[in-house]
């Protein structure tokens, strides 16, 4: 999982220009027929990704997007209106069994369909029209890190390509920024200490990783790890909290900062064991936590998106290291976690 983890810069900068003509190519196909919908069907970690998807899309195009139920065709049998449709499958193998009966599904309905996998020539890929195939090189390890964040970078190509205002030059700076990341690995080791619990929440655009994050401390550490919106948790479950309580938060600069900075202050009073992820563009949020892992760059994005839009992926690498090193000090194998498998079917 760590050799993994420390593959990302590499594994990032060549995704990138591995699928840039696979996003001109369906930018292209879309420009002539625009879709009024994006359905993204996946589960487990590339479910996660999925959500950033949702977000970078209706943000920068404003096309409505649906994460997908696929129970509704596999084990109900429906059969959904999708003409007008573009319909993404994501999974890291493309062989989960559910996602691949969706997609079948919904190109016989007529919806345009793509295919998101590390594995070109998987059933996913055969099924799809058009294909984004990370090039993160084999994962070996169960819990799948190198492989999200290629997952993530292909939501800013897919936005690109249905014509959001994603700049590609701007994706250029994710692997450099990603390093940065890496190069806290000490801090995020020394700061994991055992927790059997914990709350892990965010807003907006890193909602997805507050998703991931938590799906980490379960499956490698067996924490049972609560997650959430900030704006949900401050709807009821934040009385979960209390003094020592470990709640783990993204805390990027941009339109997310306002609500996050709420959440904290709520937490201060509280107790709470709080760390936050930010970077150097929002130091408030440093000064507001117990601890906090701070990307020594300001990822501040052009004054024409979000202050958050590319924080992300590299804000996931330090959720990433501190997971690994937290299995490792519990004594456990984070590579083999009891009962899971790479390659999960279900229907």
């Amino acid at each position: 999982m760590l050799a993994e983890i420390r593959e990302q810069p590499s594994a990032l900068a060549r995704t990138l220009g591995g699928s840039l003509e696979a996003a001109r190519e369906l930018r292209a196909v879309v420009s002539r027929k625009p879709p009024c919908m994006i359905v993204l069907a996946a589960r487990g970690t590339s479910d996660n990704a999925a959500q950033l998807g949702r977000y970078l899309i209706e943000i920068t195009t404003g096309i409505p997007v649906s994460l997908a139920a696929p129970s509704v065709s596999t084990l109900y049998g429906a059969k959904l209106r999708l003409d007008h449709a573009l319909v993404v499958g994501i999974s890291q193998s493309g062989e989960s069994t559910d996602i691949n009966m969706f997609l079948e599904s919904a190109r016989e309905q007529g919806a345009l369909t793509v295919g998101i996998t590390n594995e070109g020539a998987s059933s996913l890929a055969k099924l799809a029209q058009h294909n984004f195939v990370l090039a993160a090189g084999r994962e070996t390890s169960v819990p799948a890190t190198k492989t999200y964040t290629g997952q993530l970078l292909t939501m800013y190509l897919l936005a690109h390509a249905l014509g959001g205002a994603t700049d590609l030059a701007d994706l250029e700076r994710l692997p450099e920024w990603t390093q940065m990341a890496l190069d806290l690995e000490p801090q995020a080791a020394a700061l994991a200490a055992d927790i059997e619990r914990a709350i892990i929440a965010a807003r907006g655009l890193n909602y997805s990783n507050a998703l991931e994050f938590g799906l980490k401390l379960m499956e490698t550490c067996y924490v049972a790890a609560e997650r959430f919106s900030g704006a949900d948790l401050m709807h009821g479950p934040i009385a979960l909290a209390e003094e020592a309580f470990p709640v783990f938060l993204f805390a990027p600069g941009g339109p997310a900062w306002p609500g996050m900075e709420e959440l904290l202050e709520s937490l201060r009073g509280l107790n709470a064991r709080t760390l936050v992820i930010t970077d150097r563009s929002n130091p408030a949020a440093a000064g507001m936590a117990r601890d906090a892992i701070v990307i020594p760059a300001s990822l501040a994005a052009p004054p024409a998106l979000s202050g958050d839009f590319l924080t992300p992926i590299p804000y996931i690498v330090p959720a990433q290291l501190f997971t690994a090193h937290l299995a490792a000090a519990k004594g456990l194998d984070p590579d083999h976690p009891r009962t899971l498998s790479k390659v999960t079917k279900t229907v």
